[in-house]
């Protein structure tokens, strides 16, 4: 959950400084932080549903970071957890 926060206000601090970073199929000017809350998930989460639009550089680097992020984390989660178990196996 962290997460996602984390990369909305940072969407949120992009669509500040440079307005229009973002493009939202049934809106005109900037996204809101719930608008951006919620693309941070759908991106986290790798849906990709397209009615929230990266459009700047800026804004199109952070969101492959945060697909990235969101591919990574689970895996990394389940390996320690699986890294653990086996310690855990062996110490018994």
């Amino acid at each position: 959950m962290l997460l996602g926060l984390l990369w909305a206000v940072s969407y949120e601090i992009v669509e500040m400084l440079n307005p229009g970073s973002f493009s939202i199929a049934s809106q005109r000017g900037g996204a809101t932080l719930p608008q951006l809350r919620y693309f941070s998930f759908t991106t986290l989460a790798t849906l990709g549903l397209g009615d929230i639009l990266p459009i700047s550089p800026l804004a199109r680097a952070l969101v492959v970071l945060e697909a990235l992020v969101g591919q990574l984390f689970p895996v990394i989660l389940i390996a320690r957890v699986v890294t653990l178990e086996i310690q855990y196996q062996r110490n018994r």
